[in-house]
């Protein structure tokens, strides 16, 4: 995917960039290439495979204009956290990275591109949601753990109304119906689930769990449960 490519394509779904903005994605693929030398961050490093397979992404999960604080759970490099706060500089974004490493490395991300109203927390999810229930308008999470664990470590932190994002790959379908009893009992129904394409033809699917009623206490268990005895 080149930059026009990626351009063209945000375009069409109705996701304009300025000048800075690309500009903060340049940069953004610049230092992970770079930081990836010595750190093990992704895989992925070449410059168009991460406008199409990292940014262009991130950005799949964006069929509605992002406002007021989401969670990026197991972000990884900033995927989608950071890439969602450039595209919407007026959302806030909270990353929470369990690695030390990584945490470092977003730090330093988020100084160099000049983000604000963006935060790093080195934790892991289920321990975030005992403490934040019910809190944000949108957790995300991609290619983080199976659905039927990972919606019973972020969604107690989904406030009443507002939104789990998942972003999965082509078994997404699949992972929906197994995890259809831990939807549930989170307190979510599925509101929209939409098959998309990156530029090189590699299925995703982008779901939209809305949060119906508040979670009940006892969830999220710790993890070694959930891992042992899913929902």
């Amino acid at each position: 995917m080149t930059k026009n490519e990626f351009v063209e394509a945000l375009n069409k779904r109705n996701i304009e960039l300025d000048d800075k903005q690309l500009e903060q994605f340049d940069m953004y693929a610049e230092y992970l290439k770079e930081y990836n030398e010595n750190v093990n961050l992704t895989a992925i490093t070449e410059y168009e495979d991460v406008l199409d397979k990292h940014f262009y992404d991130s950005l799949l999960c964006a069929d509605r204009k992002l406002e007021g604080t989401l969670v990026d759970v197991g972000t990884g490099a900033g995927f989608p956290g950071v890439v969602l706060k450039i595209a919407f500089p007026e959302l806030r974004v909270i990353l929470m990275e369990p690695l030390k490493k990584r945490c470092v490395f977003l730090q330093s991300l988020i100084e160099k591109l000049g983000l604000k109203d963006i935060e790093v927390i080195n934790e892991r999810g289920e321990d975030h949601s005992l403490n934040n229930r019910e809190k944000y308008d949108y957790v995300t999470a991609r290619a983080v753990s199976n659905l039927n664990n990972l919606i019973e470590v972020c969604g107690a932190m989904v406030k009443k109304g507002g939104y789990f994002i998942c972003l999965r790959g082509n078994k997404g379908h699949e992972e929906i119906k197994e995890a259809d009893k831990a939807i549930k009992l989170m307190g979510f129904e599925v509101e929209s689930m939409k098959d998309e394409h990156l530029f090189n033809g590699d299925e995703r699917l982008i779901s939209y769990f809305k949060k119906s009623s508040i979670t009940p206490l006892k969830y999220p268990r710790k993890y070694s449960i959930i891992k042992k005895n899913p929902l």
